[in-house]
C-alpha cells in the first residue's frame, strides 16, 4: 500500500507560478498511476492533471498550456508545475495513485484511484 504526502501549496497572486509535490512511499512508485485532483469550496473534486506509468500525460481543458504533470522515478515523486495561476485555481490540491492499472493508461476519473493524500491548500489572489 503506497502513502502520498503532498506539498508546494500556498498563496500567490494572479501569474505567479507554484509546483506541488507528491511524494510516494510503501510502494514500487513504477507500478503507480499517479494524477491530481482539486476541490474548491462547494464544488466536486475535479480532475486536473494525470500521468501514466510509462509517463504519458493527460491535462484538463481547464489547465491545458499552464500545468504540467511529471514524474521523477528516481525520487518516488510525481510533481505538478502550474503556471500563470487564476483565482478559479484556489482549491485544495489531492494527488492519487492506483496501482492496478495498464502500463499506458491515463485514468481521468478519481473513483479509478485507490490512493489519496491529505491535500495542499493553493490559494491564488487577484
Amino acid at each position: 500500500q503506497v502513502q502520498l504526502v503532498e506539498s508546494g501549496g500556498g498563496l500567490v497572486q494572479a501569474g505567479d507560478s507554484l509546483r506541488l509535490s507528491c511524494a510516494a512511499s510503501g510502494g514500487t512508485f513504477s507500478d503507480y498511476a499517479m494524477g491530481w485532483f482539486r476541490q474548491a469550496p462547494g464544488k466536486e473534486r475535479e480532475f486536473v492533471a494525470a500521468v501514466s506509468r510509462s509517463g504519458g500525460t493527460d491535462n484538463a481543458d481547464s489547465v491545458k498550456g499552464r500545468f504540467t504533470i511529471f514524474r521523477d522515478k528516481a525520487k518516488n515523486t510525481v510533481y505538478l508545475q502550474m503556471n500563470s495561476l487564476k483565482p478559479e485555481d484556489t482549491a485544495v490540491y489531492y494527488c492519487a495513485a492506483t496501482a492496478t492499472v495498464g502500463y499506458y493508461y491515463i485514468l481521468r476519473a478519481s473513483r479509478e484511484y485507490a490512493y489519496w493524500g491529505q491535500g495542499t491548500q493553493v490559494t491564488v489572489s487577484s
